[in-house]
């Protein structure tokens, strides 16, 4: 596993510079390169929406039970939320109850341990929603070039609610950048974030034995 960066700057650019390595190992993942492709069949991603339902509701929930935190309550942010996006997208795709794998089980049980420590949860947020703004707007057109997919089906990716994703970017940036972290904090959130991908990239190993897109990412 990899490990925090040196306080070298603003958070915004040390969580950056502390995940660049793993970040770029998750984006080499078989399942995601297959599905950014556009080269599974529909219910390949019908599979990964219903780990995103267990992951967020976890990370939602958490959230919710630190809303009056000062460090994690400016991160609440209600027009986030991607959870009712997840069930009407699994209701369009035909999926009943979730198939919830073990490393995705894994992951929210870490996320739900956050509540313990906010500094902690705002790494995972960073990872999940930062990610969703940048890299998962390509997935949700490929859904639309692919398979055809416009409104349910896709929802999980629609972030029309925040307005400019850019001018958000910047705004959340600038939460990060301003979080009243102390140093001990500081460095635990740096930690977490590299965490945070090593369990998507275990999401995304299992992922790709399901459906057939090995080999498993390499260490």
């Amino acid at each position: 596993m990899g490990s925090a960066t040196p306080v070298t700057g603003t958070l915004s650019a040390d969580l950056r510079q502390a995940v660049q390595a793993v970040h770029e190992r998750a984006h080499g993942s078989s399942y995601m390169a297959a599905l950014t492709d556009g080269a599974l069949p529909l219910p390949a991603y019908t599979l990964l929406a219903e780990q995103y339902v267990a992951i967020y509701t976890a990370l939602e929930a958490t959230g919710d039970a630190l809303a009056a935190d000062p460090l994690a309550g400016p991160f609440v942010i209600d027009e986030l939320r991607r959870v009712p996006a997840l069930h009407a997208d699994l209701d369009a795709l035909g999926g009943g109850v979730p198939r919830i794998l073990p490393a995705t089980a894994a992951y929210a049980e870490r996320l739900r341990g956050c509540a313990a420590d906010p500094a902690r949860w705002i790494a995972h947020h960073y990872t999940r929603y930062l990610g969703d703004l940048a890299g998962g707007q390509v997935i949700g057109r490929m859904l639309q070039r692919t398979y055809g997919l416009d409104g349910p089906g896709r929802l999980f990716y629609d972030f029309s609610a925040l307005g400019s994703p850019s001018r958000f970017r910047t705004r959340y940036r600038a939460l990060l950048d301003t979080a009243p972290l102390t140093a001990p904090q500081r460095e635990r959130l740096l930690a977490e974030a590299v965490l945070a991908f090593e369990l998507n990239i275990a999401v995304f190993e299992e992922m790709a034995e399901e459906v057939g897109t090995a080999p498993r990412i390499a260490s």
